[in-house]
């Protein structure tokens, strides 16, 4: 089976969070299955050097913009570069520019991408067509809405990864993505007097998917559909929750070379010199209190602001904490000020580099990750597969991919973590008691490790699911499919 996937980021090409990830160890989770997977994402600076075998597929003008598709490899990946230097050529990231801002043209940059995979999915690229297009998150989702209008027959899967990002742009942009005006509409891209890319994909894909079961009924309340329960009310019945994995090639600490000291769960003791390691990376003061990081975007759906009330208890109970990631400046900035009353004891670092994501999975003892909301989450997965036990919120893949350490958990031998109310301030600090309270019994810290390290979470099992979720989808593609150039 022959399967197009189209996303705005790839690891290890382009990052700035777990969909990369996903989009990066799926294909390859795919292969031993008979599914072959060739991944179309946009051509930002240093994407095309980086690949071998690159070849000149096609050319197409695309909502007025000249639009190169180039193919390559990076190791198991098999990759479409749609390369238009001035839309994806510029300085800052993927979405914003160096100060931080929205590049004001995201909606085309965009739009493009999601019709010239639209126009590959339909036509094909030199003989190879795809049997089912796979969609990921608001930048790619109006592809679902260009197949739609060209009656193209090829089944598409739209994979939500987080619902809270969702595409608007002013409905003045409609007349430019040249679809047909009934589009325009509350069944498919209108969203309160707005036009959304991911309400496009909802209304207009053959199959939804959301990164957890959890996270799939969530989507559907009040409290948690961000303002899109409605139309995904309407289409309950194609929404299916399959849990994300993660790429235990990538992240397996008996071989990653990021991290100071390989080790497996026979040999944990040696995770010892990756605590040290982070501790003179992050300049700790180097004790036997432990060390809990926060490893995530600094923001209000991750609970950043949940750390303020707690930082005392954890400096009175001995712990060092590390906050890593970035976000939103009214956040970070408090929390900067407050680790100036604990030198050697508190550090927040603004950025993010995958070596240092990978040492302190390998070096601190407690991950936490306070969310008010999580479609699945990865975080928890690396720290389960390092050692490094989770303290989580009870909510979207949180709650499903973390048993917590009860007393009955810990007697059945399948404990993995501790979970809070998502939004507690008291419950999130009763875990966190209970976790510093563990680590003090060094024999149940070091069960309560060993199970969380042989817990799988490969892709394999959610791999599997997604092949059977293609092949009830594959048709035969229409003959006559023809190019939207728009």
């Amino acid at each position: 089976m022959l399967v197009l996937s189209a996303s705005s980021e790839l690891f290890p090409l382009i990052k700035t969070g777990g969909l990369a990830d996903v989009t990066g160890a799926l294909p390859k989770a795919l292969k031993p299955l008979g599914v072959t997977t060739r991944t179309i994402l946009p051509g930002y600076p240093g994407i095309l050097p980086r690949l071998t075998n690159v070849q000149d597929e096609a050319e197409m003008v695309v909502l007025g913009e000249s639009v190169q598709l180039k193919s390559g490899q990076l190791e198991d990946l098999n990759v479409i570069v749609a390369h238009c230097p001035a839309l994806f050529e510029r300085d800052g990231g993927p979405y914003l520019n160096q100060e931080g801002w929205d590049h004001a043209d995201n909606w085309k940059r965009f739009a493009v991408l999601s019709l010239a995979t639209a126009n590959v999915a339909s036509m094909g690229l030199n003989g190879w067509r795809p049997n089912v297009v796979h969609l990921h998150d608001w930048q790619t989702g109006l592809t679902a809405a260009y197949l739609k209008a060209m009656g193209a027959q090829i089944p598409v899967v739209l994979s939500i990864h987080n619902l809270a990002f969702q595409g608007q742009f002013s409905s003045n942009v409609f007349g430019e993505l040249q679809l047909p005006g009934e589009f325009f509409s509350v069944e498919k891209l209108e969203y309160f007097g707005s036009v959304s890319f991911l309400k496009a994909g909802i209304s207009c894909a053959d199959s939804i998917t959301t990164v957890s079961p959890t996270y799939a009924r969530e989507i559907l309340t009040d409290e948690l559909g961000m303002g899109m329960q409605g139309i995904l009310a309407t289409r309950r019945d194609a929404i299916k929750g399959i849990v994300n994995g993660i790429d235990t090639e990538v992240w397996n600490p008996l071989t990653d070379a990021c991290i100071s000291c390989n080790y497996d769960n026979r040999t944990i003791g040696r995770r010892a010199h990756n605590r040290a390691a982070l501790e003179r990376r992050f300049q700790l003061t180097a004790d036997r209190g432990p060390v809990l990081s926060v490893v995530s975007r600094l923001t209000w759906q991750k609970g950043i602001d949940l750390l303020h009330p707690v930082l005392p208890g954890i400096m009175d109970r001995g712990g060092k904490l590390i906050i890593y990631g970035q976000g939103d400046p009214a956040l970070i900035h408090p929390l900067i000020e407050e680790s100036w009353k604990y030198p050697g004891r508190m550090v927040v670092h603004v950025g993010y580099s995958e070596a240092d994501a990978h040492l302190l999975h390998a070096g601190s003892d407690i991950i936490i990750q306070p969310s008010r909301f999580e479609p699945c989450g990865l975080t928890q997965l690396y720290a389960l597969r390092y050692g490094a036990i989770p303290i989580v919120a009870r909510t979207g893949g949180l709650a499903e991919t973390i048993i917590d350490a009860n007393e009955a958990a810990m007697a059945a031998r399948v404990a993995t973590g501790f979970q809070f109310q998502p939004g507690s301030v008291e419950d999130f600090y009763h875990a966190i008691d209970r976790a510093l309270t563990g680590f003090e019994r060094p024999s149940f810290w070091r069960r309560l490790q060993n199970q969380a390290m042989k817990a799988d979470f490969s892709w394999q099992r959610s791999a599997a699911r997604y092949a059977d979720l293609y092949s009830e989808l594959r048709k035969d593609m229409a003959p006559d499919a023809r190019i939207y150039r728009g």
